[in-house]
């Protein structure tokens, strides 16, 4: 019998990949295994990152959920350009990708909204996420006001709040190796599908 060849770098699926890696970040000791780095950059190229969290993945890409009028909302709008990084250090793994982004549809973002505990629907009315705040006890009145305002009735999605997804243009799947010698798998996406190479350490 013939023994069955294993597949080809070349001819691998970074989603495949991304879905089998993920799998082993979560069910180890790994606090918040979907964090993630989403680094932004103005249209003139001045970068910023932060951590933001993984809601949902699929073919179509990565989505994460925020406030539009936040700096990286500002930047996403001038600049759709930008990159994801998980970093899972007791596994020793780090995921990179590069892509554009776009926004979800609103509706996708209505059925996210109202998933979320109600105290997270009044933070998302209460927040003017990145502007300038004269203190704690301002943003804490706004909060008891919507409560007020909506207690008893369905909190409405706020027009400045919503979903984006990242569509990958490249993947890079990064394992630590002994003094140094890691191990570095790039994909990247060119004449409608995914090639894939090898970086040096």
């Amino acid at each position: 019998m013939k023994k069955s060849k294993k597949k080809s770098s070349q001819h691998r699926n970074p989603f495949d990949e991304f879905k089998k890696w993920f799998a082993v970040a979560q069910t180890s000791t790994i606090q918040l295994p979907n964090a993630m780095t989403l680094a932004t950059a103005t249209k003139a190229g001045k970068p910023s990152a932060r951590i933001v969290f993984l809601k949902e993945y699929n073919r179509d890409g990565f989505i994460f959920y925020t406030n539009y009028e936040s700096r990286k909302g500002r930047e996403l709008a001038e600049n759709p350009h930008a990159a994801l990084l998980f970093y899972w250090p007791g596994l020793e793994r780090q995921i990179r990708i590069t892509g554009v982004v776009r926004k979800v549809p609103r509706k996708m973002s209505a059925e996210y909204f109202w998933s979320r505990s109600r105290e997270s629907q009044l933070g998302a009315w209460a927040s003017e996420q990145s502007s300038v705040l004269a203190s704690r006890e301002v943003i804490d009145e706004r909060v008891e006001e919507l409560r007020k305002r909506y207690q008893g009735k369905k909190i409405p999605l706020p027009p400045y709040w919503g979903g984006y997804v990242l569509k990958p243009q490249t993947f890079e799947f990064w394992q630590g190796g002994k003094h140094r010698l890691h191990d570095r798998l790039c994909f990247v996406f060119k004449k409608g599908r995914w090639a894939a190479v090898r970086l040096s350490p």
